[in-house]
């Protein structure tokens, strides 16, 4: 059975939109941030970078959001949430999984944690100020990838589509948020409506009727 250490709202999210998707065996176990349990001897031996999520799996242990969402995808071939070697859209499929992890998710990390990016909190307000900008940016390429699409890569659902749900869920209080653009809004709607992510949509208190 899977393992999968979470925190509601977190990098956590993706894996258990997935793990829901699977409707495979798992359990949840609560990495309480309030806390700082996750920076906690007993999780630092399941994931030493401090962070969430991690996930068991056996004797194994990994972390980082995108690489447990692989690694759960690659396990369960046959709900195609991978696309094959040798499919044409397969190069796309590591393209967008890349620029939302490395960039997306990067801005949003720097808009979020301002704090982290400097020693001179007056500093703090340009820092986030920028970031919309940013953010901004990367949605409007999104909505115009999505325009005439049900998913972002190909005709099917793929990681990238529960990896992008995640991120945009943590855009809702920017100020032109994901559903200010028609295509994302369209996106959302599609997606909530889907069992898995009702399911964690109830376990971790995120309110869908913003996207319906």
């Amino acid at each position: 059975m899977y393992n999968l250490y979470y925190y509601p709202r977190n990098a956590s999210m993706a894996p258990h939109f997935i793990l829901n998707e699977l409707a495979v065996d798992f359990k949840l176990t609560l990495v309480d941030r309030k806390t700082d349990a996750q920076k906690s001897a007993e999780y630092l031996a399941i994931n030493p970078a401090g962070r969430i999520p991690a996930l068991e799996d056996g004797g194994l242990a990994i972390f980082e959001s995108a690489a447990i969402c692989l690694h759960l995808a690659e396990q369960h071939p046959n709900a195609q949430l991978v696309p094959a070697i040798g499919e044409s859209i397969r190069p796309k499929f590591f393209q967008w999984l890349m620029y939302l992890t490395n960039t997306l998710q990067a801005e949003l990390m720097i808009y979020f944690y301002p704090e982290n990016h400097t020693t001179n909190t007056a500093q703090h307000s340009n820092i986030v100020t920028t970031q919309v900008r940013r953010i901004g940016d990367i949605l409007a390429l999104l909505d115009n990838e999505l325009k005439n699409k049900n998913y972002l890569v190909g005709e099917q659902l793929t990681v990238c589509d529960y990896y992008l749900l995640m991120l945009l869920v943590w855009c809702d209080d920017l100020e032109k948020p994901p559903t200010g653009y028609d295509n994302l809004a369209n996106y959302l709607k599609n997606l909530a409506k889907r069992p898995a992510v009702k399911q964690v949509a109830k376990k971790e208190n995120i309110d869908l009727a913003i996207y319906l």
